[in-house]
């Protein structure tokens, strides 16, 4: 049974762990200029955690049924804190990225046992208010995120600048474990469940392979190298398609289904243009207008507004135009961008750009708050526990692989300027915005028969 401080405390888990993935937009230009770090190394401070996140994701889920969900939250939390404070005292760029990715891993570890708590600890209506506040706060974490980064920066706590932005992780992280072992309930699956190690690693390594090119690729001018890398990514993701394991991470029959190949293409989509534009209009603003890092923060409020607001909206939406609300979120989002692209290219004050954020945050709530659950509405209910952990896996992955695009075309042009490089960003982000809203036009018109809300939760478990 929860406790009173049950849902806040593993509620804090999922805050600062999508907040680290963007808390570090307005602290890049500070610490590329604090550590002499290069364009690449600055997407990598990015991708990197948000690679090593979505590549442990689903084994993350598979320790907690096996060991306990309790404590491998609590183990993550730990860990997260501990890798939090040496990002926060890294003394060059290479230690940075090595406690970034180790952040990354941690956080696959805590986040997927947060699910699996909220649907053994909570029944009926008090689940869905659990998973509500869930989806909330990891809207919240991701949109907040640059505002919190900023006024950190500003502050200078200590005068540690930057590093604040991790170093505060601290506090949180020790409050939040000694509430855990207080107030959340332990639990561990009924069935038998074996580690698919083999399989966790051949993933993995086909994600590094896909996204160490797309990285590095451009700065390097293209060597063979890069090309052999895609090579191998495609041969190792083969190869796990082709294992058999009577526990398989991911399992392949629900390609099958129209709903989830859709539902996850879909995913990528939307979150290889999220966090993509967080980093470059962070970059613009701060490098191309001059904006502090809490100037900087604070231009991410209309977007926060927007999309609080949508949220808020979006499950009556979803009510009367079920798959068409994220299409309507798309297509408003590639409004919203192609205005701003307009405003930038005839460098309209920054003033004039705001409008157009709130515009962008109404599009990412009302697509990114339904998108989940109108999928796994659409997917047989044997799978929606599997459907729905891959999907969340597609999230961080997509954010990772969209990092490393548009660091391709941000980057791509040296001659363009700031400015020049924002615009051509912001053509990448239209065109994936563009295809959030076909892609739901191919799931299915009709939901699967009614089911329950546990199958969703147990996206942790799988």
């Amino acid at each position: 049974m929860p406790r009173r401080g049950t849902l806040p405390t593993v509620l804090t888990g999922v805050f600062i762990t999508m907040l680290d993935f963007f808390i570090v937009n307005v602290a890049i230009p500070t610490t590329q200029r604090d550590l002499h770090a290069g364009a690449a190394a600055v997407e990598w401070v990015v991708a990197g955690y948000g690679l090593a996140y979505g590549s442990g994701l689903v084994l993350g889920g598979r320790l907690g049924d096996l060991f306990g969900r309790r404590r491998m939250f609590a183990v993550g939390l730990t860990l997260f804190t501990l890798a939090s404070v040496v990002c926060g005292l890294a003394p060059d760029i290479g230690t940075l990225i090595a406690a970034r990715v180790a952040q990354g891993a941690s956080a696959a570890l805590l986040s997927p046992q947060v699910l699996a708590v909220l649907r053994t600890a909570y029944h009926g209506t008090a689940q869905a208010r659990a998973l509500s506040a869930y989806a909330m706060t990891m809207g919240l974490a991701a949109v907040f995120g640059q505002i919190i980064g900023g006024v950190l920066i500003q502050a200078d706590l200590f005068g540690l600048g930057w590093r604040a932005c991790f170093l505060i992780n601290l506090p949180i992280g020790v409050a939040a474990l000694v509430m855990t072992g207080r107030v959340v309930p332990e639990s561990r699956s009924a069935d038998t469940v074996r580690l698919d190690v083999g399989g966790a690693a051949l993933v993995t390594l086909g994600l590094v392979a896909t996204l160490l090119p797309l990285i590095e690729g451009r700065e390097q001018g293209w060597p063979l190298w890069t090309w052999l890398s895609f090579a191998v990514a495609a041969a190792l993701l083969i190869a796990y398609g082709r294992r058999r394991h009577e526990s398989p991470l991911i399992d392949l029959t629900l390609f099958r289904e129209r709903a989830f190949t859709a539902g996850l293409l879909t995913q990528l989509a939307f979150t290889m243009g999220m966090a993509a534009y967080f980093l470059i209009f962070a970059l613009y603003v701060q490098e191309g207008r001059g904006l502090d890092a809490l100037q900087a923060g604070l231009i991410f409020t209309p977007i926060g507004a927007g999309y609080l607001a949508a949220s808020l909206l979006a499950p009556r939406l979803t009510a009367r135009l079920g798959r068409q609300t994220i299409a309507l979120g798309g297509l408003t989002r590639a409004a919203g961008l192609t205005a701003l692209l307009v405003a930038v290219s005839w460098d309209a004050p920054i003033g004039w750009l705001v409008p157009m954020l709130v515009a962008d945050g109404v599009g990412m709530g009302l697509a990114l708050a339904p998108i989940m659950g109108t999928v796994l509405a659409r997917i047989a209910p044997r799978h929606a526990g599997a459907a729905a952990g891959i999907l969340t896996t597609a999230q961080q992955v997509g954010s990772a692989i969209g990092v490393g695009i548009v660091g391709i075309v941000f980057y791509g042009d040296p001659s363009a300027g700031v400015a020049g490089a924002f615009r051509h960003g912001l053509v990448y982000l239209i065109v994936v915005t563009l295809a959030v809203a076909a892609l739901v036009q191919v799931l299915p018109r009709t939901a699967a028969p009614a089911r329950t809300p546990a199958p969703a939760a147990r996206s942790s478990r799988r």
